[in-house]
């Protein structure tokens, strides 16, 4: 591989990360700020159901995988980007129809009916733009999303709480429609700046477009056996743990896991998977090592200074950013920073074993991960009841997903030497 094309990779890669952690700032920042005036109770509550949302919807993000490599091969974008808002309409009137009766009824979350709804369309419009984006591979317009995201949730919220009298639990469902929409709104128009799109049509069923479709499911499947794993801890949180440990979970553990892996985990779907998808079609494997071997150093870098910091200073760290009765979960932190670099490699490794097109090989690994996390709980509940037998299990589920896409990764690289 040219020193300046890893250069350029280099270059993408650690301006996404710099995009990321300025989001990371302010939306970490507000949550930090919420905690201190908003009651446990209330962010739980927002936080449960923004998840149990975002579960179905951002199923459509699997697509987002499938577009990059499809439109690469094909450059068939109006087909492709049809089949996609045919998905999305799908999975909006399920989510629609199925979900909302879920959290109203059996979570018996108290929510207004409207705001369900406004969560779900704006939340599916926002998915609808920045898989195009992806697709286009419109990395400046992306970068500034990432972080107007939380400027937008920030500034609404003011208005609404500040300014408009509103509750704290309705000034956040409000200001996460509105920002919703904002941003959709901006992505349309930049990105129409650049590029147009076609109109809603009818779409031909190409070879291509099937195979595209195919693993447009499968990558979705994917992406929603990785989020399980997420939304399975709130799950066996709320089923086997309080309240107060559920509000621990929600508002200082979950939004560490979600930064952390959107700072240096998603980047690795963004910018590397392109990179290998090109040198596997050009059997380029000499510059697919060079990619390995740097992106491996990072790994041991990021994860071994993530893991001493929250060593040492998790306590402190908490203590100092949250009122008392959150001190509960640094120990949960300190659990999930001894395998995050696990999460890391795993994320290489399936980039790897996706861009030889080998998507239900990644989705078994994915599947694979889930039935340990749950089996490694249920284990260690027969030793403990501590609430860190949840992240401990999210901890097996990624050590067997490393194992088996390890074991993949292997096997593909005996292939193409056997050639």
């Amino acid at each position: 591989m040219s020193q300046d094309s890893l250069g350029e990779l280099k270059r993408v890669f650690i301006s996404g990360i710099g995009a990321t952690l300025l989001s990371i700032a302010l939306g970490y920042g507000f949550k930090i700020a919420l905690a201190s005036f908003v009651a446990k109770e209330s962010l739980a509550v927002y936080h449960t159901v923004v998840d149990v949302i975002s579960l179905s919807l951002i199923l459509m993000t699997g697509f987002r995988t499938s577009m990059v490599v499809s439109y690469a091969r094909t450059r068939n974008d109006k087909d492709i980007i049809n089949l996609f808002r045919y998905s999305l309409i799908v999975i909006v009137l399920l989510t629609w129809g199925l979900v909302l009766p879920y959290i109203k009824h059996k979570l018996n979350m108290d929510v207004a009916y409207w705001q369900l709804v406004g969560i779900i369309l704006s939340m599916g419009l926002k998915v609808y733009f920045t898989n195009q984006l992806a697709m286009y591979r419109l990395y400046d317009i992306s970068n500034r999303v990432t972080w107007l995201d939380p400027i937008s949730q920030i500034l609404l919220f003011s208005l609404g709480y500040l300014v408009l009298d509103m509750a704290p639990l309705s000034a956040l469902f409000h200001s996460l429609i509105l920002g919703n929409l904002v941003l959709a709104a901006y992505m349309f128009t930049t990105r129409r700046q650049q590029i147009s799109t076609h109109p809603l049509q009818s779409v031909n069923l190409s070879a291509d477009l099937k195979n595209f479709m195919q693993k447009s499911v499968t990558a979705s499947l994917e992406t929603g056996a990785s989020i399980m794993m997420i939304y399975l801890m709130v799950l066996l949180t709320i089923r086997y743990f309080s309240v107060d440990e559920l509000g621990d979970f929600q508002v200082v553990v979950r939004p560490v896991i979600t930064y952390i892996t959107l700072l240096f985990v998603f980047p690795i779907y963004r910018f590397v998977l392109p990179e290998l998808s090109k040198h596997v079609r050009d059997g380029n494997y000499i510059a697919i090592g060079d990619i390995k071997r740097t992106l491996y150093r990072f790994t041991a870098l990021v994860s071994v200074m993530f893991f001493l910091l929250m060593l040492g200073f998790a306590d402190t760290l908490v203590a100092w950013l949250y009122p008392q009765d959150y001190q509960g979960s640094a120990i949960v932190l300190t659990h999930f920073a001894s395998f995050f670099g696990l999460m890391m490699l795993n994320a290489y490794q399936l980039a790897f074993i996706k861009a030889h097109d080998c998507f239900n090989q990644s989705l078994l690994i994915r599947i694979g991960g889930l039935v340990a996390m749950v089996f490694a709980f249920f284990l260690l509940r027969e030793y403990s009841n501590n609430v860190v037998s949840v992240i401990l299990a999210l901890g097996a589920g990624y050590l067997v997903m490393f194992l088996q896409s390890l074991y993949v990764e292997q096997q593909l690289l005996k292939q193409h030497a056997n050639r």
